[in-house]
C-alpha cells in the first residue's frame, strides 16, 4: 500500500528530499547549541576574556539563525511537498473512478468515495507532512541528545534509562488504546456523508413529506456517533501531556539533586554548572522528541486506515476495459442480442435478463414497454456496454461490443435517462457536453428537434441562462428536453430514451418523435416508455416481463397477440379511444 502511495509523489520528490536534508541540518545544530552554551558557561565561570565570550556568542547567534532558516525553509518545502502529494493523490483517485464500470461503482457507495477523496486524503497528507519533517527530525534529535547528554553529564544521563522506557511504553499504550476508536470513525464518516448527500439531493422530497425533523435526527445520530468515538480517543491521547510532564519533572529533579550533590562532593571536578544546564536542556529535548514520535505513531496509525481505504479505490480493477486491438469505428446502428442472459452479481441466484434474442436493423424505431422491475433499463444498458452480458453476445453494427474501443462505442450511443443530470453552467455549456465543438446553429437545431428552443427563448438570457446545480431552476419536462437535445448533438448511431419523456405532455412527446422520424431517419431509436402513445408508431414494440421479452411486434400485431399489451392499451385509452 505504501509503495502504491509513494508513486503519487512524482514531481514533488525534490521538495521532499530538500525537506529531509534541511531537517537533518536543523537537528544537528539544535543539538550542538546546548553543548557550546555549556562550554561557554564553564569558560565564564573560569574567568575567560570578553573576546572569547563575544566570539562564542556570535557563533551561537549564527547557529541559531541557520537553524531558524532551515526550519523555515523546511516548513515551506514540506508544505509544498505534502500539498502536492495530496493533489496527485486526489487526481489519481478521481481518474481511477472515471475508469470504473457501473459494477465497480456499485461496490463503493458515492458517499464513501467522497469521504475517501476528502477526509482520507487529508489524513494521508498530514501523515506525509509529519513523516518528511518530524519523523526525520525527532529520531535524529533523540539520538543526538542522548549521545550529547552522556558526553556532557556522564552518570547523570542514566536518568534516561528510567525515563525513556516509561515514557515510550506509556505513549505506545495510549496510542494502542486510542486507535480502535479512530478506525471506527472513518467508516462512520461514510454514513454521515451519505446522510448529507441524500438530504441535499432529495430536499424537495424531504420538504414534501415534512420529514425535516426525521432527517435532523438521523444526521444528529450519525454526528453524535463520530463525536463519541473522537471524544473517547482524544481523552486517551490527552494522557500524553501529564505523562510527559511527569517524566520532565522527574528528569529535572534528578539532574538538580544528583548534579548539585556531585558538584559539592567533587568541588566541581566531576561536573559543573554548565554540564547541569546542558543536561536539563538535553533532557527536555529527549522528552519532546519522544512526544513527537508518539504523535507520529498516532497519526500514522490513524492514516493507515485511510491509506487502506484509498488503496482499495486505486487498486480496484475496472471490470470493463477496451481490448488490446480495439475497433475504432461503428459502421451503423444495427443491434443484435443472441442468447443474452445477465445478472448484476456473480453471487446473484436470479438472472435479471434471460434468453434475450433480438435483432434491430439500423434506423429502426423500437419501443419497449413493461412493468417496474421487468429489466427494460437493464436491457438497453448492455448496448453501450455499461455492463457486459453474463452469457451470449451483444453486437452493434455487426461487431461484438467487447471488441470496440469503449470511447468509440459509447460515442456512437446516446442515452437519455428519466432522471438525467444537468450541470452547473449555462444552457450552452450543458448542451455542448454532447459536442464541445457544436456551433450555435447546431445547438438551436438540436433544441428545436427536442422541443426545447421555444421555452429557452422565454428566459431573459436565452441560451446563456445559468443552470443551477442539478438543474433545480428548470422544470422536469424542460430538463428532459435539454437532455434530449444534448444527446442529439452527439449525432449518435443509436439513440436510447429511457423513459425520458415522462415529464412532458403527450403533444410535445409526439412532436419530439415526429422530429426524430424526419431529421434522424438513419439513427436507431429505442424508446422505453410507460405510455403506449409514446411507442405505438414504432417499427417494433417489445413487451417485457420478468426479464424476458414476453411479446414483440407492431402496435396492431400486439393488440391481437399480446394480452399484456392489450390490457395496458385499454387502460390508458379508456376502452380503446385515445385520450387526446
Amino acid at each position: 500500500m505504501y509503495k502504491r502511495l509513494l508513486q503519487c509523489v512524482r514531481e514533488y520528490k525534490r521538495p521532499t528530499i530538500t525537506t529531509l536534508l534541511l531537517m537533518v541540518v536543523e537537528a544537528v545544530i539544535e543539538c550542538l547549541i546546548p553543548f557550546i552554551t555549556a562550554n561557554l558557561v564553564n569558560q565564564i565561570r573560569a574567568g575567560t576574556d570578553l573576546t572569547t565570550i563575544l566570539h562564542t556568542g556570535l557563533l551561537l547567534i549564527g547557529m541559531a539563525l541557520i537553524s531558524l532558516t532551515c526550519g523555515g525553509l523546511g516548513g515551506a518545502t514540506c508544505a509544498r511537498a505534502s500539498a502536492g502529494f495530496a493533489k496527485n493523490l486526489r487526481h489519481d483517485l478521481f481518474h481511477k473512478v472515471q475508469t470504473y464500470s457501473f459494477e465497480n461503482i456499485d461496490k463503493f457507495s458515492s458517499s464513501s468515495l467522497v469521504t475517501r477523496m476528502t477526509t482520507d486524503v487529508n489524513n494521508v497528507q498530514m501523515a506525509y507532512m509529519m513523516l518528511i519533517r518530524i519523523a526525520v527530525r525527532a529520531p535524529l534529535m533523540l539520538i543526538f541528545s542522548i549521545v550529547m547528554a552522556y558526553i556532557m553529564g556522564g552518570a547523570l544521563a542514566t536518568s534516561f534509562v528510567v525515563i525513556i522506557p516509561v515514557l515510550a511504553g506509556g505513549l505506545l499504550l495510549v496510542a494502542r488504546n486510542a486507535m480502535p476508536a479512530f478506525r471506527r470513525v472513518f467508516k462512520k464518516y461514510d454514513t454521515l456523508n451519505e446522510s448529507i448527500e441524500e438530504n441535499v439531493r432529495g430536499m424537495r422530497v424531504v420538504k414534501g413529506f415534512s420529514r425535516e425533523e426525521h432527517e435532523k435526527t438521523k444526521f444528529t445520530k450519525a454526528s453524535e456517533n463520530i463525536k463519541n468515538d473522537f471524544t473517547f480517543a482524544e481523552r486517551i491521547v490527552a494522557l500524553n501531556a501529564p505523562l510527559m510532564q511527569l517524566c520532565a519533572n522527574f528528569n529535572m529533579v534528578f539532574v538538580l539533586l544528583v548534579g548539585s550533590r556531585l558538584i559539592v562532593q567533587s568541588g566541581g571536578e566531576l561536573i559543573n554548572v554548565g554540564e547541569i544546564s546542558a543536561m536539563l536542556t538535553y533532557g527536555m529535548q529527549v522528552l519532546m522528541q519522544l512526544m513527537m514520535l508518539s504523535m507520529i505513531y498516532v497519526m500514522l496509525t490513524m492514516s493507515h486506515e485511510s491509506i487502506k481505504r484509498i488503496c482499495e479505490v486505486l487498486e480496484e480493477r475496472p471490470r470493463l476495459v477496451s481490448p488490446a486491438e480495439p475497433i475504432t469505428a461503428v459502421a451503423n446502428g444495427a443491434i443484435d442480442l443472441d442468447g443474452v442472459r445477465f445478472k448484476y452479481s456473480e453471487k446473484a441466484k436470479k438472472f435479471a435478463l434471460d434468453n434475450i434474442d433480438l435483432h434491430i436493423a439500423s434506423g429502426m424505431t423500437v419501443g419497449i414497454l413493461g412493468g417496474t422491475g421487468s429489466s427494460k433499463s437493464t436491457l438497453v444498458q448492455l448496448i453501450p456496454r455499461l455492463y457486459d452480458a453474463t452469457e451470449g453476445t451483444v453486437k452493434v453494427g455487426g461487431v461484438d461490443v467487447r471488441d470496440y474501443d469503449l470511447d468509440t462505442l459509447r460515442g456512437a450511443v446516446a442515452m437519455v435517462l428519466q432522471k438525467n443530470t444537468l450541470f452547473s453552467g449555462t444552457i450552452k455549456e450543458n448542451l455542448r457536453w454532447g459536442n464541445e465543438n457544436a456551433t450555435d446553429e447546431e445547438l438551436v437545431e438540436a433544441c428545436r428537434l427536442a422541443q426545447a428552443d421555444e421555452f429557452i427563448h422565454t428566459f431573459p438570457d436565452g441560451y446563456d441562462t445559468y443552470i443551477e446545480q442539478g438543474g433545480s431552476n428548470v422544470s422536469g419536462g424542460q430538463k428532459q428536453r435539454l437532455c434530449i437535445a444534448r444527446a442529439l448533438l452527439k449525432k449518435p448511431k443509436i439513440l436510447i430514451l429511457d423513459d425520458s419523456t415522462s415529464a412532458v405532455d403527450t403533444k410535445t412527446d409526439a412532436l419530439i418523435r415526429a422530429g426524430f422520424r424526419e431529421f434522424i431517419p438513419e439513427t436507431t431509436k429505442i424508446i422505453i416508455a410507460q405510455r403506449v402513445s409514446s411507442v405505438q408508431d414504432a417499427d417494433l414494440i417489445l413487451v417485457m416481463e420478468n426479464g424476458t421479452i414476453a411479446a414483440a411486434g407492431t402496435h396492431d400485431e400486439l393488440l391481437k397477440a399480446s394480452d399484456i399489451y392489450r390490457e395496458v392499451y385499454e387502460q390508458q385509452t379508456n376502452g380503446g379511444e385515445a385520450d387526446e
